[in-house]
């Protein structure tokens, strides 16, 4: 479990592949020495297991499903990359609850300059733009964001200067790829509603119908 505060933004080594899987060797500023193998830390928003460590580098195995489902495997020596370790017991919780199991890639439309502020558009499938609202959270590469505004297509994000400064995200360009998960909540409740639903909607008639209200 993570909170979308990144708190490190780390270099790519090395993305070696080996079959349909990959080694991900990325070096860090982050306290190593709390780190363990088998701890789990977000790559730009993927969750991926530490299975060694050397001086300020650490490596990650890289499974199929990841790098078909992320970015990860378009990732060059060279490249920056957010990095966030899993969220510990009593921790602020100052983002939101995020997974690190990314639901989507979905491609930066436009960015526009507005007030010393990016206002960044983001498009996606209409599957999972289902899952955001106004003023809710989503995560892009692993960062916490609060949405602006939410359309068929995609949303919004609004980047005060503090986030471009200690994440990635200040790099991006429009028809770049980036990662993205919805917040959880909604797809539980998406999930939990599932049997009152009519056509994919929950409406008062079908409430009524199942004797809550």
């Amino acid at each position: 479990m993570f909170t979308g505060l990144i708190e490190d933004r780390g270099t790519v080594v090395a993305l070696a592949r080996s079959g349909a899987a990959a080694t991900l060797t990325v070096s860090t500023n982050l306290p190593l020495h709390e780190v363990r193998i088998g701890d789990s830390i977000a790559v730009n928003g993927a969750c991926l297991t530490v299975t060694s460590r050397s001086g300020a580098q650490l490596c990650f195995d890289v499974s199929p499903e990841s790098l078909s489902c992320t970015t990860l495997g378009a990732l060059k020596s060279g490249t920056p990359v957010n990095l966030e370790r899993a969220l510990q017991l009593g921790d602020r919780l100052g983002g939101h609850i995020v997974t690190g199991h990314v639901d989507c890639i979905a491609r930066i439309a436009t960015i526009n300059e507005s007030a010393g502020n990016r206002i960044i558009h983001v498009s996606l499938p209409t599957e999972n733009a289902r899952y955001l609202i106004p003023k809710g959270s989503v995560t892009i590469n692993g960062i916490s964001l609060t949405v602006n505004s939410v359309s068929d297509s995609g949303f919004s994000v609004n980047i005060i200067p503090h986030t471009g400064s200690v994440t990635t995200i200040a790099l991006l360009k429009t028809g770049d790829q980036v990662n993205i998960e919805t917040d959880i909540i909604g797809k539980y409740v998406e999930r939990l509603t599932a049997p009152w639903q009519r056509n994919g909607q929950l409406t008062m008639q079908t409430l009524a119908e199942n004797g809550f209200l």
